[in-house]
């Protein structure tokens, strides 16, 4: 058998392969799906975030380590794609989280406005939760 018959028989195999790994690609790299309930997506990372923040009224003491700025780059990142999507009402919290966490997930941010955008966060992140339904 030559070079181009065999080729002729794999390629259909190959092709029907691609095509379900592009179906799948629709999935986001978590496992979540795009039409998940963006209140759970968004209710959800603010909750896994807050795992490394220090309890509320103590935000002088938190440490802005990497680990720290990676959540909340995360949290970003969930509200820029499921924010939009949210109630109405929480859209300026939405605007919120996503203006104060683009200064939280930087090292080059002095402590001092850290802790004032982690203020202005967490109130945002607050309401957020508290509007979002169960």
């Amino acid at each position: 058998m030559n070079r181009f018959a065999i080729v002729a028989l794999i390629l259909p195999v190959l092709l029907a392969g691609c095509q379900e790994d592009a179906s799948s690609a629709r999935k986001y790299s978590t496992g979540g799906d795009p039409t998940d309930n963006p209140c759970a997506r968004v209710v959800s990372i603010i909750g896994y975030a807050d795992q490394l923040l220090e309890p509320k009224g103590e935000e002088e003491r938190q440490d802005f380590e990497d680990a720290v700025l990676g959540r909340v780059a995360e949290v970003r990142g969930t509200t820029q794609e499921f924010g939009g999507r949210l109630p109405g009402a929480l859209q300026d919290a939405v605007q919120a989280v996503e203006t104060t966490t683009r200064g939280l997930s930087r090292s080059d941010v002095p402590h001092e406005r850290q802790v004032a955008l982690l203020k202005r966060y967490r109130a945002a992140a607050d309401r957020i939760v508290a509007g979002c339904p169960r």
